[in-house]
């Protein structure tokens, strides 16, 4: 009795691994392979018309973090190079305390970026939802991103399946300890899981409201 209890508990074990693996690791992959032909660095990326920054963590003043600040330079050097003409920056702040989407504008414009080619997005309270209403509010048809690689394959995947043909380039500028980047890469696994479920399964639909299309 006492060996099949163990045969069954082995057997269940195995199983879950395996579904766990498929469930994780599996949509990684995909995303991977999806965003290495589509991923360049400032330098190399074709030009478009408008750059797509993600919103991050903030310091407890308000101010963007490093993560976030890293996206911001690397838009710049693309405005600055004359890839994109405009920066969408899309960001949370459901809470009046919590303004990613200013807190870039502010970073852009003390690096000095005009302030009409800064668009916000103060709804994009996730890379899901970014790539949403980047089509359907800003009515955007192509972009290129910014983001660290880390995020970046899920962020091309979703604005691609969005409809906003996207490239993107790697905002990599700061060094990150290596307990950091692990704790980003293991969120991204779950993240990553989240993202499928929600385009081909649950589809949920973002804040959203009038058409602001971007001049």
């Amino acid at each position: 009795m006492l060996k099949k209890i163990i045969k069954f508990l082995w057997r269940f074990t195995s199983l879950l691994i395996l579904l766990v693996f498929f469930a994780l690791f599996l949509p990684k992959l995909i995303v991977l392979l999806y965003a290495a032909p589509r991923t360049f660095t400032v330098d190399t990326v074709p030009a478009g018309r408008i750059a797509i920054v993600f919103g991050a963590g903030l310091l407890r003043d308000g101010s963007a973090g490093p993560v976030l600040r890293d996206r911001v330079e690397t838009a710049v050097k693309l405005y600055q190079q004359g890839r994109v003409n405009k920066l969408l920056m899309s960001g949370d702040n459901r809470f009046v305390e919590y303004n990613e989407p200013e807190a870039m504008r502010q970073y852009a414009l003390d690096l000095g970026i005009p302030d009409k080619d800064i668009v916000l997005d103060y709804a994009g309270r996730r890379t899901y939802d970014t790539c949403y209403r980047a089509s359907a509010i800003f009515q955007v048809d192509s972009a290129i991103l910014v983001t660290q690689s880390f995020h970046l394959p899920r962020a091309l995947f979703l604005c691609n399946w969005f409809g906003v043909e996207s490239t993107g380039v790697e905002a990599n500028n700061s060094y990150f300890r290596k307990l950091s980047r692990l704790i980003w890469n293991t969120r991204e696994l779950f993240a990553t899981a989240q993202a499928t479920w929600d385009v081909y399964v649950s589809k949920p639909l973002p804040v959203l409201g009038n058409p602001e299309p971007i001049p």
